[in-house]
């Protein structure tokens, strides 16, 4: 575990809310859907109740129409015993014998008014002989509703009737009252009671089946959806921890990622603060990543990220927290350090872990690392101070070379103070213009013919005055606009060289990061563009070490600008990884011999062989031969009779601003010479001042 002890933290408290809320609702949608299962369970059962009910009111209201039929055709005498309410012999003979047919064990009669005529139970009593009056002529109370409605309406009225069953009733029975008709007019009412027990048996058994098969399936419905739930719910709470891992911990080496490394940072300088307790915070650097990255790809780089991490992992103790801060840049969180030692020892081991060699894809990788500390309470009382104390620390242990380890030093931290103060300075003079150019004059083979002008940059600080170029310069490498401030210099070296005579050429340093870009040649054509300048008097410098990198994309960018008619040359020559190789890789105009060979000139016998052999063999491949840092009569005959064919140095001349230049010597002999765009526009930066010459 790279932080055991370290809690899961949310990416925003706005998410995490918004995470609950659908959890709830998840929750509320799965009780909704048990409630609607059960009352759709219950629906369907009231719903099939009511179609059984319907099917045996139907099948009554048949059978007491189909019974009243009967009568009506069996008993002669019918529609008179409705109309007079009185029955002879034959008629009750009749319905004596109509009184139980099949499910029909009751009926009674009702005259035109409602009122009750007979009862089928009580025709077998003594006074319902012939002739006689029938048992309930006359109104008998109130009206009944049911026969009132169908007085009404002329449509049969069908009751169901669940009562007890006897000798006399049925246990479940309906009273149906269906009228009896006279050429189209209402005479009379039969109640018919329909003996329903047997059927309503069978069709409530059908029902009941259907009900259950379909109580089944919406179970069936209900498991699929509540396993869909549930595994919806297994499955968003893995990828709740997941989301809270990834809130949390740098994706490529698994290691916490800055922000959850403040955090801890926080807690532990709440603890220290209570209990007294000292933590130590490490700062790590690999030394040799962007060297993997850039020749051997990102995704190797990262296979050996993760394998760093791995190994920092495993050389912690429980407790201790890793960080990946971004980049190549890890740190370490050391709880309980009693001393200065803890700390060291950590330090070794984590040395001693990543010197070892990274085998990626069956290839080795050397990758060690350089490391700061600083310990809570002796360096910093407070968790932003002790970063940038750790920072600093870090930064002294690598200049004190790489591989090392180094405690926090306030003395180091003045001298880097300085240093960012410079860095913020520096990039607000780019942003102002405020730099400005000196110009060397190039002199040749006489020693007193002008032939060009190098461009030196310059920088007057407001505070501290003049600033060398072998301080700004390292410090916009280091802070990574050296590119920029390289192409404000060959834009403004283009603008004052156009107003020259045609005759005298400019010469711009170039840096590896202008290269490293790729649009070197585009801002090479557009500065030639802008000012008018034509190509043949433009010299752009490199040094050795630029063609170290990415050799064949260096010398595909060097022909593409010597296919514009820009001449090239080779700065510090002799110094270095010097090859000759390159010099038949690609056609230089001109080597510029180092300052050093020409101060060591009037010494030492070898440095002038030395320098004889380069030019010969320089002259041998066509390239000319400038000689920096003349600064005596004697070094001058001496590189004139070695046969240079150009001089530069504090002899001939010092670098002078524009307007301190020979005003004579800039009147063009061209009057169609332009002036161009001057000091419009802004960009990077040259390796050696940008050059150092004198």
């Amino acid at each position: 575990m790279f932080a055991a002890d370290f809690p899961y933290r949310c990416i925003s408290g706005k998410a995490l809310r918004m995470n609950h809320w659908i959890g709830k609702a998840d929750w509320k949608g799965g009780l909704i859907w048990l409630v609607l299962a059960i009352v759709a369970t219950l629906s369907f059962q009231k719903v099939s109740k009511q179609l059984a009910d319907g099917h045996l009111e139907s099948l009554a209201e048949q059978t007491a129409s189909d019974y009243a039929a009967m009568l009506g055709q069996s008993v002669s005498g019918l529609h008179g015993v409705l109309e007079t309410g009185e029955m002879d012999a034959w008629s009750l003979a009749q319905l004596r014998n109509l009184g139980k047919i099949g499910s029909v064990f009751r009926f009674r009669l009702f005259d035109k008014n409602g009122a009750l005529l007979l009862v089928s139970d009580k025709l077998d009593q003594p006074d319902h002989g012939a002739g006689g009056e029938l048992l309930g002529h006359g109104p008998d109370g109130e009206l009944d509703e049911d026969i009132a409605d169908l007085l009404v309406t002329g449509e049969p009225v069908v009751r169901l009737c669940d009562g007890e069953h006897t000798a006399d009733t049925s246990g479940f029975y309906t009273e149906a009252f269906v009228p009896v008709r006279k050429d189209g007019k209402i005479i009379g009412v039969v109640e018919v009671h329909v003996n329903q027990t047997p059927i309503k048996s069978a069709v409530m058994s059908l029902f009941a089946r259907l009900s259950l098969l379909v109580a089944g399936v919406l179970g069936v419905l209900f498991a699929i959806a509540a396993f869909q739930f549930l595994r919806r719910m297994r499955e968003r709470a893995v990828h709740e921890r997941r989301f809270r891992y990834l809130a949390q911990h740098d994706q490529l080496s698994g290691a916490l990622n800055r922000s959850s490394f403040t955090d801890a940072l926080r807690r532990a300088e709440a603890r220290a603060k209570e209990s007294g307790e000292r933590f130590a915070l490490l700062y790590l650097d690999l030394d040799e990543f962007k060297y993997i990255n850039d020749t051997h790809g990102h995704r190797i780089g990262d296979v050996v990220i993760a394998s760093v991490a791995e190994r920092l992992a495993d050389v912690l103790r429980h407790g201790d927290v890793l960080a990946r801060l971004g980049g190549d840049e890890f740190a370490i969180l050391q709880h309980t350090v009693r001393d200065s030692e803890d700390v060291k020892v950590l330090a070794a081991r984590v040395l001693a872990a990543i010197g070892r060699p990274h085998r990626v894809e069956n290839i080795e990788f050397e990758c060690r690392c350089s490391v700061g500390a600083a310990i809570f309470g002796v360096d910093a009382v407070d968790c932003e101070a002790l970063l940038n104390q750790a920072d600093l620390a870090l930064y002294r242990a690598k200049e004190h070379g790489r591989g090392g380890f180094s405690f926090y030093d306030e003395n180091l931290d003045q001298l880097l103070r300085r240093r960012r103060e410079l860095t913020s300075d520096l990039r607000q003079a780019i942003e102002d213009e405020t730099l400005t150019l000196a110009y060397q004059k190039l002199f040749a083979a006489d020693g007193s013919t002008a032939v060009g002008y190098e461009a030196l940059l310059r920088w007057q600080h407001p505070v501290h005055g003049p600033i060398g170029p072998e301080q700004f310069i390292a410090i916009a490498e280091e802070a990574g606009f050296i590119a920029r401030l390289g192409e404000w210099v060959l834009n403004r070296a283009c603008n004052d060289a156009v107003t020259w005579p045609r005759d005298l050429s400019v010469a711009v340093n170039l840096s590896p990061a202008q290269f490293e870009r790729g649009d070197i040649v585009v801002s090479v054509i557009n500065a030639l563009e802008r000012s008018g300048l034509e190509p043949e008097r433009l010299e752009l410098e490199i040094t050795e070490s630029l063609l170290m990198q990415n050799t064949d994309d260096v010398i595909r960018s060097l022909e593409a600008l010597n296919n514009l008619g820009v001449r090239i040359s080779m700065d510090d020559f002799g110094t270095g990884h010097s090859s000759l190789a390159y010099l038949w890789q690609f056609p230089f105009h001109k080597l510029k011999i180092d300052r050093s060979f020409t101060k060591a000139l009037e010494d030492d016998a070898r440095v002038s062989e030395i320098v004889r052999s380069i030019v010969s063999l320089a002259h041998s491949l066509h390239i000319r031969v400038n000689a920096e840092g003349v600064e005596t009569a004697t070094q001058l005959a001496a590189l004139q009779a070695h046969g240079c064919d150009e001089f530069q140095g504090f002899l001939l001349a010092k670098p002078a601003a524009l307007d301190m230049l020979d005003m004579s010597e800039l009147e063009s002999t061209d009057t169609t010479a332009t002036t161009g765009a001057r000091r419009n526009d802004a960009g990077g930066a040259g390796e050696d001042d940008l050059d150092q010459a004198a």
